[in-house]
């Protein structure tokens, strides 16, 4: 009997490091991302590896609290840490880092990281329809593009930056097909699995290796459940997540769900649908670059009416009975907007609707367990 696609995953994310190594060994540049908001297909383009970089787990947060308050962000704090520990791989194989301005507490730390690795922040305008915001992005891609190419010796022309998009579109659109796979119902895949994939793919250096194996993946899955194959039933409660970013480490929130009984199908989050855009493959590069990534709809964008209409698509496409709005600590963008975003929810689809503000450590968990199995038998009682 064969590996199942979780074991292949396994696998070949534990020799994704070695492929990074060899890479790193041959020359390449290793540029590490730490936000959606960054295009890696300048990275791509320039023949340099882009890789994510670790900030979802709790360990190195004690570490970070050395230099950085205890009341901020646990995403911060891990991605600090783990610089600060040197215990992320991808980090310390990174020849440079590209931050952001999305909050106050990112911007400030990537300050203090700078020690460890150049770390170039981009100045990301927060008002996504104004023309002067357009402008301002614009002119922080063609620095960060000017950056990039003085780092890897390498001129990005609108041809490699074109070939990069097509590239980094395909992968888009296959980790959509397979986020896609849970509109089904019974979802043939838990929201546990479906974040394992999405998230070890991400780190993989080779991107049409990983493609290749999302597809197979996805394979895999829809023939498992031709055969009637899944943890589900048609009654099993549909949970749409929605807020802040989570990945390994930080997943006790849909773990929690999913012990209770239901079924997390989508993922409103950057961890999920915000990264499933296409740009634009029939104009400037630079400006396709520029115009999609301003769209992705994260709290910090104000005002964040994307996100509103995103999550009318992804309820009605998903047939979402339920949906948890969840907030690290300290991250007043995502808990101020789920004022809005419950109202919206409430008034536009009648769905009962939970606010989960928590960070990366296990101590609350027997409370959320609580608190979430309340919320779903509301939900079954309806």
């Amino acid at each position: 009997m064969g590996d199942t696609y979780l074991e292949k995953l396994q696998k070949r994310f534990e020799l994704n490091v070695m492929d990074i190594d060899q890479a790193k060994t041959e020359g390449r540049k290793i540029i590490g991302f730490y936000c959606l908001y960054s295009p890696t297909e300048l990275a791509t383009a320039a023949g340099a590896i882009p890789l994510p970089l670790c900030g979802t787990k709790n360990d190195p947060i004690e570490a970070a609290e050395q230099e950085l308050p205890r009341n901020l962000c646990p995403l911060i704090k891990s991605s600090y840490g783990f610089a600060a520990t040197e215990t992320c791989p991808f980090f310390q194989f990174s020849d440079m880092v590209v931050g952001d301005t999305t909050c106050d507490g990112k911007k400030k730390m990537f300050e203090i990281m700078d020690k460890y690795r150049p770390t170039h922040v981009l100045q990301l305008p927060h008002h996504p329809e104004s023309e002067a915001s357009k402008t301002l992005w614009r002119n922080e891609l063609d620095r960060l593009k000017q950056i990039i190419e003085a780092e890897t010796n390498q001129i990005l022309t609108d041809d490699k930056i074109q070939s990069a998009i097509k590239l980094l579109n395909t992968e888009r659109e296959v980790k959509k097909d397979l986020m896609d796979l849970a509109q089904e119902k019974p979802s043939p895949i838990s929201g546990l699995d479906m974040l394992n994939i999405l998230f070890k793919t991400g780190f993989f250096a080779n991107k049409k290796r990983g493609i290749r194996l999302i597809q197979e993946i996805i394979d895999e899955i829809k023939e498992n459940a031709q055969k009637g194959e899944t943890p589900f039933t048609e009654e099993t409660t549909r949970v749409l997540l929605t807020g802040v970013p989570v990945g390994i480490g930080s997943e006790k929130v849909i773990r929690i769900i999913e012990e209770s009984g239901a079924n997390v199908v989508c993922f409103e989050n950057c961890s999920g649908y915000k990264q499933a855009f296409q740009v634009a493959e029939n104009k400037n590069p630079m400006e396709a670059l520029a115009d999609q990534y301003l769209k992705i709809p994260c709290s910090v964008m104000s005002p964040n009416t994307a996100r509103l209409e995103t999550l009318s698509e992804l309820i009605e496409s998903f047939s979402v009975d339920a949906v948890v709005d969840l907030t690290w600590q300290a991250c007043h963008t995502y808990n101020i907007e789920s004022y809005t975003v419950e109202k919206y929810v409430k008034e536009n689809h009648n769905l009962p609707f939970l606010h989960l503000e928590t960070d990366y450590s296990e101590s609350d968990s027997e409370q959320l367990r609580v608190r979430i199995e309340a919320f779903l038998e509301m939900d079954n009682g309806k």
